[in-house]
Parts: C-alpha cells; structure tokens; sequence
C-alpha cells in the first residue's frame, strides 16, 4: 500500500505524484514493487535490501538514489518476544525530487510521525533532515516501548516473588531480548548520523542533529539501565531458585536419615535369631519406645544445625 505526501507543504497528502513528494510504501505487494522499480526507477537492489528484517543500520549511493535504512521498534504481541525492531527503507533522489520509504510491517510509528509533523507545521526541505527527524521519531518511540517494558518486568517481578515459575522466568527473558535489540538498533541509528555529519556535512543541520542525538542518548541509557536491572534480577532470583533447592536437598536428607534409625532397629529386631528382649512380652513396645527416642535425637540434632 502506498501513499504521497508533500514534506515541503506540511506533510500535505496528495492523490498522485508531484515535484518533492515522499511515497510512503507499507507492506509493498508486488505492484507497488513494479512500480518503485519500473516507473520511479528505484534500483532492485534496495529494496531487496529493505526486505531483509536482519538488514542493520546503514547508508550507501547508487546511480544517483541513496538508500539509508534505519531500525525502528515495533510491538509483536504475537512474536517470540513482545517488542521487535524492523528495517525501514529511506530511498531518496536528487534530481527526481522525491524520497521513497519502505517498511514491510506494519507500524504505529509512520501514521505518528506524519500526524506530529502535520499538527507542529513542520516543513522538511531536504532527505537528510527527512531522516534525521524520522530517527528522532524512533527514538521517541523506543522511550515509549521501554516504559512499557518497565511496567512488564514489575509485573513478573512480583509475579517470581510469589511463586518462581518457567512462565515467568521465560518472560524475563523475552523482555532480556527485547533490550538486545533495542540496544543494537539505536547504536546503529547513531552510526547513521555519524555518517551524514561527515558526508553530506553542507546538508546537514547541526541543531536537528543534536536533538536526535539526545533523545537516542536517552533511549540508549534507558536501555542499559533496565538491562542491568534485569541482569541483577535474573542473577537474584538464580541465586533464590539455588538455595531452594538446597533447602529442599537438606530436608530430604535429613528426613531420610531419621527414618533411617527406626529402619535400622526393626531391621534388626526382624531377624531370624534369637535376639535380647525376644520373649518379653512389651519387647514390642520397647523397640518402639527406643525408634521414636532415635528419631526424636536425630530430629533435634538437625533443628539445632538450621536443617529445617
């Protein structure tokens, strides 16, 4: 599905093609493929490229079009793991006039950042501040999901405190995941406005730039810090689990033990041979009388050592 709109005029959404227009191309079927490829001219190679969900951040030029593709977060409520990030495609052309963006999932992030730009009147007049500001959408965006995640691992976190379960556990590592991969496309999202500060310097805007770099900086942060907490969670809850079973191993131990005296006197007294006591007639009562004194010795011996 594909759809025009004018970033020179506010983001102002057009019926068809015109000078400086974006089309923003989601979940491309094949004729929009035939027609980036055969009536725009956009080379086959890029969006190739764009299809590829492990495709990391990055720039490159090709008869005259460049490409840039950026990471950006999205929810996957159905996936392996509750939050994703996925490639989107910036194809742009000088002289043509116009920039192409391809993203084969769908998104909440593009109808935002179009509505943000429509409801401030912003104007963008050249593709580097059309990504620079795109990045800066999907750092807003990252800060959002990870709020998000936040509340999650509170959530499993009290979850683990009453009853330590595969669920559970397998939760924090979904979201130990999702972290990953936040991590690794912000890094590259920086990589990204590294490489136009150096190469398309006399287009760049210093003071745009240095927005999008706080935000991702705060994103970036953000990410290690809930990182780390989880890593101390995880190592916590480890350390938890561990010592249960310790306890449950002392335990059993120690109950085995006990029977084990009784065991062994009705072990002996059970033998075919004439043995102290075999004619008396409270020898029953006895041997009785000296399981339940063993057990109750081997008991208190283990109470005072903290074994139950």
């Amino acid at each position: 599905m594909r759809k025009y709109y004018l970033p020179k005029q506010q983001f102002a959404q057009v019926d068809t093609l015109e000078p400086h227009t974006w089309i923003k191309v989601v979940q491309p079927t094949s004729e929009d493929i035939d027609y980036l490829c055969d009536e725009i001219g956009v080379p086959d190679g890029f969006i190739g490229d764009t299809a590829d969900s492990d495709e990391r951040p990055r720039t490159e030029e090709e008869d005259g079009w460049r490409l840039t593709i950026i990471r950006i977060p999205i929810e996957t409520p159905e996936g392996t793991t509750p939050y994703n990030t996925v490639p989107i495609g910036v194809i742009s052309h000088l002289e043509k006039q116009l920039v192409v963006t391809i993203c084969y999932h769908r998104t909440d992030l593009i109808p935002d950042f179009i509505k943000h730009n429509q409801r401030k009147g912003i104007s963008v007049d050249t593709d580097i501040d059309f990504i620079l500001r795109l990045i800066m959408s999907s750092a807003v965006w990252f800060l959002k999901y990870l709020k998000q995640i936040s509340f999650l691992v509170l959530e499993t976190e009290e979850a683990l405190e009453k009853s330590i379960r595969n669920e559970d556990l397998l939760q924090m590592m979904r979201l130990q995941k999702c972290l990953v991969y936040f991590n690794t496309s912000i890094r590259g999202n920086e990589s990204v406005i590294g490489r136009f500060k150096v190469s398309h310097y006399e287009q760049y805007d210093i003071d745009l730039a240095e927005d999008v770099a706080i935000e991702l900086n705060q994103a970036y942060n953000m990410v290690n810090v809930y990182s780390d907490v989880m890593n101390g969670t995880m190592d916590a809850f480890g350390g938890i689990i561990n010592n249960n079973i310790n306890t449950i191993m002392r335990r059993m131990t120690s109950i085995s033990m006990i029977l084990m005296l009784p065991t062994l006197v009705a072990s002996l007294y059970g033998m075919n041979v004439d043995l102290p006591l075999a004619e008396h007639p409270l020898a029953f009562v006895g041997i009785m009388v000296v399981c339940l004194i063993f057990s109750a010795i081997a008991f208190w011996l283990f109470k005072r050592i903290h074994w139950f």
